[in-house]
């Protein structure tokens, strides 16, 4: 048996914290090391920095942890030549010039740069709106130019790093389907919950449908649920709220029988986005409503797996549509969850990265 191949990641947040980690390569981590990849985990920001890293103040302890995640960087200086590759997600260090990028494209010649979401538009969250202009944007070019292979998630992500590389290969974001199973029973018996994922940086983009949504709220035998921001509510309606646990983040899904993706058409950093929530709502059969942009049109067939809308008279329309028919629910779901079986599941999309780290490694 062929000795394994080792493999240190540097990623920006800890294992199983972060959406755009878990969906993207965080997943597959199991199944690399089954295939003779071992991987090292090395995140910027440790796990008492992400308990306060997007809430508001507490600016030395941000402070001092920025500093600490910096002296982890240090150290991963020192022994990247331990590795066979280095596997780097979005950036080395958030801020300034790509210093620490270049060191460690100097040291090892085999690395691999992971990008999701147009971050190179420069992005940051309400809580830490400052950062933004300290944040290093020539990081993610120096990266796509030196990586051995860019990985991106979306073909708009991979018209930008062909500017700077041809070795790009396109995996979507990808869900298992062995955790994600179907529970809805698709009736009209009970409450009829409409329902939307996200997070303290996204939930601007539910409040978008808030005069749609206020349209339903006081309807007897509807709830509306948000998960994954419970200090988010609308102005003069009622909408439960939930925080999101990676532990019951399924069963928590499956609350949702009408899930719900709206994306601001103004806003280019949303023309990356890989719509995993999308997927994550159609591998569990419930029928997806999302906005008409991006990769949207890759994920869902419009009318077959899903609804794409443009105004708010069609999301009001798909809505009510959906509430008085479970039966458009149940092809709509099912025909969801078929899709993403086909491809998007990790069965899929695993080879992709295999064959990519073939590729590099040799």
């Amino acid at each position: 048996m062929s000795e394994k191949k080792k493999i240190l990641l540097l990623c920006p947040y800890p294992e199983d914290t972060a959406p755009g980690q878990r969906l993207r390569y965080e997943q597959y981590l199991n199944i690399f090391r089954q295939h003779g990849y071992d991987f090292e985990i090395s995140s910027f920001i440790t796990k008492p920095f992400w308990k306060l890293v997007y809430k508001k103040g507490n600016m030395l302890p941000k402070i001092f942890w920025t500093l600490m995640g910096y002296f982890i960087r240090i150290r991963d200086l020192f022994r990247l030549r331990r590795y066979d590759a280095v596997y780097v997600f979005l950036w080395v260090t958030p801020f300034g010039f790509p210093l620490f990028e270049w060191l460690v494209c100097l040291i090892h010649p085999r690395v691999i740069y992971d990008i999701d979401d147009m971050i190179f538009l420069g992005h940051s969250s309400s809580a830490n709106g400052f950062v933004a202009i300290l944040k290093g944007k020539g990081k993610i070019s120096y990266l796509m130019k030196h990586a051995k292979h860019i990985v991106v998630s979306t073909p708009k992500n991979g018209e930008f790093a062909a500017q700077f590389n041809s070795n790009i290969t396109d995996i979507s974001v990808a869900i298992n389907t062995d955790v994600y199973l179907p529970s809805n029973k698709y009736s009209n018996q009970g409450v009829v919950t409409i329902g939307w994922s996200g997070s303290h940086s996204t939930s601007r983009y539910l409040r978008l449908l808030e005069d749609v949504l206020r349209k339903f709220s006081n309807r007897e035998g509807v709830r509306i649920l948000a998960i994954g921001d419970t200090s988010f509510k609308f102005k003069d309606f009622d909408c439960d709220t939930i925080p999101w646990v990676s532990a019951t983040e399924v069963p928590d899904l499956q609350k949702i029988d009408i899930g719900l993706y709206p994306l601001p058409f103004d806003e280019p950093w949303v023309y990356g986005k890989s719509g995993g929530k999308a997927l994550q709502y159609m591998a569990l059969g419930i029928p997806t409503i999302a906005t008409a942009l991006g990769t949207n049109f890759r994920i869902i067939d419009d009318g077959v797996s899903g609804y794409l809308v443009e105004s708010m008279n069609d999301w009001v329309e798909k809505i009510e549509y959906l509430l008085q028919h479970p039966e458009e629910r149940k092809r709509i779901g099912e025909a969801g969850r078929l899709k993403v079986e086909k491809e998007y599941s990790l069965h899929v999309n695993k080879q992709h990265y295999l064959d990519i780290f073939k590729k590099v490694m040799g």
